[in-house]
Formats: C-alpha cells, structure tokens, sequence
C-alpha cells in the first residue's frame, strides 16, 4: 500500500513540474533554438547544443512558473488552467517561486557559458514575459505585441549562440517567429475566447470575434510568409535559402493562409482551431526546411 501511494506521489509530482514549467512549450522552444543554432553554425558542438537546449528549457521554464505565480488568481477562474498546480492547491506560490528562480539562475548561467549575448537574449526574454507581458494582459491587447517579442527570440538565439554575434540573419529569424506569433495566438484567443473572458483577459486585438479581428489575422499571416521566402532574394547575409526550399514554404504559408481566410469567412471556433493547428505545423516545418536546406545544398 505505501509503495502504490509513494508511487502515486512521485507521479504527481513530475506531472505538476511539467505542468509548472509548461514542459511541451518549453521543449517546442528549445526546438526552435536548436534549428537557429543549425542554421548559423559551421560546426555542430555537440557540448554548445546540449548547453543552449538546456538553457533554452531553464529560461522558458522559469517564465511559465512566474506566470502561474502572477496569474494563479485569475487561473482559477478558467476550465484551462483551473486545474494547474498552483490554483489546484498541489503546489504553494514559494514552491513555484524557488523553481522560477533556480531555472532563472541555471538559465542564465547555461547560456552564459555558450557566450554572454545569448545570456543577454535570453535573460530579456524572461524579463519581457513576466514583467511586461504577463501584467499587460489583463489591461491590452497590445500584449500580444510585447509577448510577441520573447516568443520570437528562441529562433535568433540559436544563431547567436553559434555566432556570438547579432546581424541581419537572426534578425531574419526573429521577424518569421515575430509575425508569426499574432495569427497564432490570436487563434487560440479566439476558440478560447469565452475561457479567457472569464479571467478577464481579452488577447484579440478589437477585444471581440469580429470581421476586423479576422482581417488582421490575414494580414500577418500574409507578412509572415513574406518574411520567411526573404532569404532566397540573397538580402539576408549567410542566411539563405534555395529556389525549391523557398517554393516549400511558401507552399507551406499558403495553407495557412487558407485556413486563416477560412476563419475570416466563417468565423467560429471550429475554423480558429483549425488554423492553430496549421500555424503550429507552419512553423516546425518551416524551420526543419530551413535546416534541412542549408545541409544539402
């Protein structure tokens, strides 16, 4: 009997750290760093990729847990995040806060290592989710624009770890990732808009499901795909891309952009989820095309 509760423990335990540090994001992230690293590196470390995935987890990890600290309130209020660690009773506010703070040091002092930029990005990064992020959402739509910027550094910060050095290239990177960001969250605010209200958060950009909302929703998609074919145009330093490669992701942009029309023309939940999902395919895609590219070529 004490070994089936001892059991029971230790999985509740690992289940409420991966919620706390929101470990499906996290290693998404450290996806997108290490596909930065790839693309600017001239040689693989395998010591520097182990480093910056580590990093990478320990930033965005310590982010989420100061989030759940700030929000654990109004996380109580919604069916999505009623049931995390924190407003669930599972896991005290000191608890989560020696968690944030450890990651944040091991984050810092990681990425250190690599070299001092990609410390700098990175401590940005927690910086603007936690202390200007996480309290504009409740006030502004325009939080999805601040947010926007610590969601877009993993890309570059790739780069820099590899080229201790910030130039047109990571800057590349980090407008895909940047643009991509508002049709991809401003569809999650959109089938989960009725859960967001409840905690009084309103993330799409007229604060409603409406026809203006849907435009930009078009538009950035648009801007994203732009941005992600630039590199085939030769603009962009040592960050290229081929003919084909390029036609790939444009190809790719395209779905997207069709089930970003679809959410203008039919406006539901349904059609919102749907183009989630498709914005989350986007941009794994996107950057597997990149690396892939730049290794065969």
């Amino acid at each position: 009997m004490s070994t089936k509760k001892s059991s029971i423990t230790v999985t509740s335990i690992i289940s409420d750290f991966k919620e706390i540090t929101k470990m499906r994001l996290s290693l998404s992230v450290v996806f997108s760093s290490i596909a930065g690293y790839l693309l600017g590196t001239q040689h693989v470390e395998v010591y520097t990729l182990i480093l910056l995935a580590f990093g990478g987890y320990f930033m965005v990890g310590a982010s989420n847990a100061y989030n759940q600290i700030i929000e654990k309130d109004l996380d109580a209020l919604m069916d999505r995040t009623k049931n995390r660690p924190i407003p669930a009773g599972r896991m005290s506010v000191n608890t989560a806060f020696t968690i944030a703070v450890i990651f944040t040091i091991l984050g810092i002092a990681t990425l250190y290592v690599i070299n001092p930029r990609t410390a700098m990005y990175g401590a940005i990064s927690i910086f603007l989710y936690t202390c200007v992020y996480t309290p504009l959402k409740t006030k502004t739509p325009l939080a999805v624009f601040v947010g926007a910027i610590p969601g877009a550094i993993p890309f570059m910060l790739g780069w820099v770890a590899a080229r201790n050095d910030f130039g047109i290239e990571p800057g590349t990177l980090f407008a895909i990732q940047f643009f991509w960001q508002f049709p991809h969250f401003w569809a999650i605010g959109w089938f989960l808009f009725d859960d967001y209200k409840k905690g009084g958060f309103f993330m799409l950009p007229t604060r409603e499901r409406d026809k203006a909302t849907a435009v930009q929703t078009i538009m950035y998609t648009v801007w994203t795909v732009l941005a992600s074919v630039i590199p085939v145009f030769g603009f962009t330093g040592e960050l290229k891309l081929s003919i084909v490669a390029a036609i790939v992701v444009f190809g790719l942009g395209l779905v997207m952009l069709y089930y970003a029309i679809q959410l203008f023309k039919k406006r539901t939940a349904q059609a919102a989820k749907q183009l989630m999902l498709a914005s989350v395919s986007y941009i794994t895609l996107l950057q597997i095309v990149y690396v892939v590219d730049k290794f065969i070529r």
